[in-house]
């Protein structure tokens, strides 16, 4: 599979801030490649210089082995769908869609095909005169979708289009916008804030602090095998313990003050070690809690300080260790299971397998 976008060494400073600060990065084709990272990373401006509304103050950017220096937005292979959409309230739904159309020497039949096409595959059918302030926020995100399809852009980039919408919608139309990319077969960038969105929808994820990418990796390698503890704590929940190691080579011996005397493959272990001290991370979910009862010298004591509800899974707030370290754990709720309450002595375990380690 060839790159479609090329990422060269690309510096984009405002006055004395390095907004994009070296950035390298490729965009297979076909692909949807998702920009993640907190609010001032860098993720829109790297969007806009791919988009050309930008120009890099060093290093270069390629769509199809082409480079883009000096070449326009309208030039451009590409289109954008903006977070607040775009739509130009005093036209309907056809005459939004149809925008890029107007200097097309195109037949009446020929762009009347092209409208509809484009309705149908943002599922808008039928919808063509409907008023622009007639549609919901879900609507509005499909007419700014058909809008730059309809011009067959090789790279579709999008800057946080699912944000206005509510829970529910946002993630319906999370799962409509991956099986669109799918159908399409076009590239898309996709710039947001919202892990659970980067993870759902992607095929790879460039994760982004201060300008710079810290780690590109599919969604299941980004979650379970983190390269930087910021990575780790930025993707889902994760606990962190201290460690000290006992032991160096390919399995590293660790003693924790909650987890004991235990062992790590290296390949579990991300940096380079400075000193005797490591960072353990443990996601929630791949903690089991058990009853106190349960009579097993590998379980390990825990207290719970805290209970948080939320229908399909209850997360745990324990107390355990001698130094009374703070362990979250999250379980999926199910018939039968043991109702836990605060101020319950437990016993709880982890499985090494789950468990990663950051040099500190």
């Amino acid at each position: 599979m060839s790159n479609q976008v090329e990422v060269q060494n690309v510096i984009k400073s405002f006055g004395s801030v390095k907004a994009v600060d070296g950035v390298s990065l490729e965009i297979s084709e076909g692909q949807f490649f998702s920009l993640l990272g907190p609010s001032g990373c860098g993720k829109t401006t790297l969007l806009r210089l791919i988009a050309g509304f930008e120009v890099p103050n060093a290093g270069n950017i390629l769509i199809d082995n082409k480079s883009m220096d000096g070449i326009a937005p309208n030039f451009r292979p590409t289109n954008m769908v903006f977070q607040n959409y775009a739509i130009f309230p005093h036209l309907n739904v056809e005459e939004n869609v149809s925008y890029g159309l107007r200097k097309k020497n195109l037949s009446k039949n020929e762009k009347s095909k092209m409208i509809n096409d484009s309705l149908d595959l943002v599922g808008l059918s039928g919808l063509n005169l409907r008023s622009s302030n007639a549609l919901s926020g879900g609507q509005k995100q499909r007419v700014a979708l058909a809008r730059a399809l309809i011009l067959k852009p090789k790279v579709l980039l999008l800057d946080e289009p699912l944000s206005a919408l509510d829970k529910k919608l946002r993630e319906q139309m999370q799962s409509e916008l991956r099986h669109l990319q799918r159908a399409v077969g076009i590239t898309f960038v996709l710039v947001t804030h919202d892990q659970e969105e980067a993870l759902t929808m992607s095929d790879k994820v460039a994760v982004m602090f201060d300008g710079k990418v810290e780690q590109i990796a599919s969604p299941r390698e980004l979650y379970e095998k983190p390269s930087t503890q910021r990575v780790a704590s930025f993707i889902g929940a994760m606990n962190f313990t201290n460690g000290k190691i006992l032991n160096s080579g390919n399995v590293v011996k660790i003693k924790s003050n909650i987890l004991g005397e235990f062992e790590l493959p290296m390949n579990q272990i991300s940096g380079k070690p400075t000193n005797e001290n490591i960072e353990i991370g443990i996601r929630p979910e791949r903690i089991k809690i058990n009853p106190v009862k349960t009579n097993s010298k590998d379980l390990i004591d825990g207290k719970i300080i805290d209970i948080s509800y939320f229908g399909e899974t209850t997360y745990y707030k324990l107390k355990c260790g001698e130094r009374s370290e703070t362990l979250n754990v999250s379980t999926q709720n199910s018939f039968g299971q043991m109702d836990y309450k605060i101020g319950e002595l437990v016993k709880f375990e982890v499985d090494n397998k789950s468990i990663v380690g950051f040099y500190s």
